[in-house]
């Protein structure tokens, strides 16, 4: 009885490299389904109070202050130098050519551009809403505050909500978006909520932003994950498109290339009136001529140069000339 070789762990990884011969079917899109679009109402309406806490200076203006005066990075000023490197995960530049590495691998993988477009829809989504946001309502960061107990509204600053935040949780949580089981949704959720989470802390310690900044910048990037469905049909209409045009450059470079303007003219001889040499005739190959105009021989260069110091030899005589009789000299 012949059995199946069993696969160790690091073959199962090797397997796992392998490009799939065509895209999977399992792959589910999200829809924007009832459940999500409550979530998105309340998500929505969240955000709406926090800035409105925020624009009537309320009590969580006054925890933003006191969060500021107890500056965490004296307190706690061992753990500063690995904070400098953990707030990276939320900086955009990073972050984003680390999923973008990962996630151009599932698209060569599975046959798919939509990772790789989800992710830059969803990256421009956030520059959009949360860069409108920054400017428009220009709030000042606590390193740059004037008042001790105003809101710091509309003073020219750009840290309301917090870019590393709301960056941290669309980056991440793209990657449980894509996810193509439930279990691997799960755990890529819970990864990336802690992973924000900590990124949103980071900047409170580090003195950079308020904790209201974080509030809404968390917030702000759970509104484009949950809205991110509505953009599906145009992310399928995009790929469709690419598609296209690679399958019309493939067609274009497959095309049986035209014949070089150099190309060597084709001697056609005259065709025999005698009907049992016209296949002796076909059968010939054709007689090409070299290249540039033909000349005959008597316009050619002579291969010895007129006005040659040789002196003529007395024995030669021209071509088809009878030679004259040697005469004989006595000896």
């Amino acid at each position: 009885m012949r059995t199946e070789p069993k696969l160790t762990r690091l073959d199962r990884v090797f397997a796992r490299l392998d490009r799939e011969p065509e895209r999977p079917a399992h792959i589910d899109v999200p829809k924007m389904s009832r459940h999500r679009i409550v979530l998105f109402a309340a998500t929505l309406a969240f955000y709406g109070a926090i800035v409105w806490a925020v624009v009537i200076t309320s009590w969580l203006v006054r925890l933003d202050w006191q969060v500021m005066f107890f500056r965490p990075y004296q307190q706690w000023s061992e753990i500063h130098w690995f904070v400098d490197y953990y707030v990276v995960l939320g900086q955009r530049g990073p972050t984003a050519v680390m999923v973008a590495a990962w996630l151009g691998w599932r698209s060569w993988r599975q046959h798919t551009l939509r990772p790789l477009l989800a992710l830059g829809v969803s990256l421009l989504l956030l520059n959009i809403t949360v860069g409108a946001a920054k400017y428009g309502m220009g709030r000042l960061g606590p390193h740059y505050a004037t008042t001790i107990g105003a809101n710091e509204m509309w003073l020219g600053g750009d840290i309301f909500p917090s870019g590393h935040t709301a960056n941290a949780v669309v980056t991440w949580g793209i990657l449980a978006y894509l996810a193509s089981s439930a279990r691997a949704q799960r755990w890529l959720s819970a990864v990336s909520a802690v992973t924000s989470l900590g990124v949103g802390m980071a900047t409170v310690y580090l003195g950079t932003h308020w904790l209201s900044d974080v509030l809404l910048g968390w917030t702000a990037g759970l509104l484009i994950l949950l809205g991110l469905p509505w953009f599906e049909p145009l992310i399928a209409r995009a790929e469709d498109a690419i598609f296209d045009l690679r399958d019309r450059l493939r067609a274009r470079g497959r095309r049986t290339p035209a014949e070089p303007v150099g190309a060597p003219p084709v001697l056609v001889t005259p065709v025999p009136a005698d009907r049992d040499d016209v296949a002796a005739h076909a059968a010939r190959a054709p007689v090409y001529l070299a290249p540039g105009p033909h000349t005959t021989r008597s316009e050619r260069t002579p291969i010895t140069p007129a006005g040659s110091r040789r002196p003529p030899h007395p024995e030669r005589h021209p071509r088809g000339s009878t030679p004259s009789a040697r005469p004989v000299t006595g000896g």
